[in-house]
């Protein structure tokens, strides 16, 4: 099983970059997130010609989730249990034995802003919405934009961009409560080195031939499926294309049966 998550800034912008790559590189499962398109207007036909199914929930200019597999997907729903639901940024559903959470989690904004509050809150809330709804001895896949960087070689630069809203002590520690209930972090179990990103800011010149990047897109899974996967890598063709996304895939594979 092959699973993937892409933060694709705009889906209508870049429907055609995300169709070829799904044709290319067949993954089971893709979750994407920032689709910034609301539901009426989601461009579902060219990825049901391509041989996938969809979920998704989004909203104008702004946020946005969706699951993109090649099996039809069952138990879906979407946002927190309670308000404020955030369904934008979170969807849930079933592919065969495994459950996939697609996550947008806030940016911040600023370290001292109600935002940045807001985003350790999001994180709380995802922490009991994993304890009460999931076991972490079940086959779950949890992926998407976090907007954290986890470890200093997740940034390109790390005495200088610390403090930032995505790479602060507090904020990985709201990442850390939600990986410790039960999730390894399968890039890292793979890969120990710095240097991999998949986030290249558009606004710094040179950033991707440089490598000046992020790495704040993962894939978390519970152990029955991280003992499992077999790979797991970030393909930077797509922030490569004409006009990328600022953002580009992260994939892990896994030797499960569905």
């Amino acid at each position: 099983m092959k699973a993937a998550s892409f933060n694709v800034n705009s889906l209508r912008a870049r429907v055609s970059l995300v169709i070829d790559w799904l044709k290319h590189e067949r993954p089971d499962i893709l979750c994407i997130q920032e689709t910034k398109v609301q539901d009426a207007e989601f461009p579902a036909d060219g990825f049901d010609k391509a041989g996938y199914y969809c979920a998704f929930r989004g909203q104008k200019s702004y946020n946005g989730v969706a699951i993109f597999s090649r099996k039809k997907l069952t138990k879906v729903s979407f946002g927190f249990d309670e308000a404020p639901a955030d369904e934008a940024r979170l969807i849930k559903a079933r592919h065969g034995k495994i459950t996939i959470v697609n996550t947008y989690v806030p940016q911040g904004y600023k370290t001292d802003s109600e935002k940045f509050e807001y985003k350790l809150n999001w994180f709380r809330r995802l922490s009991d919405y994993f304890e009460k709804n999931f076991k972490a001895d079940e086959p779950v896949l949890w992926m998407g934009d976090l907007n954290v960087a986890p470890e200093a070689i997740d940034v390109y630069e790390p005495d200088m961009l610390w403090g930032h809203v995505c790479f602060n002590e507090r904020v990985q520690g709201a990442l850390e409560d939600v990986v410790g209930w039960g999730f390894v972090d399968v890039f890292r179990k793979h890969r120990k080195e710095a240097g991999h990103y998949t986030y290249w800011d558009y606004r710094l010149r040179g950033s991707v031939k440089k490598n000046l990047g992020w790495r704040i897109d993962h894939i978390m899974a519970t152990r029955p499926l991280a003992e499992k996967s077999t790979a797991s890598y970030i393909d930077k063709s797509p922030r490569l294309a004409e006009r990328p996304s600022d953002h580009t895939p992260i994939i892990a594979e896994f030797d499960f049966d569905q």
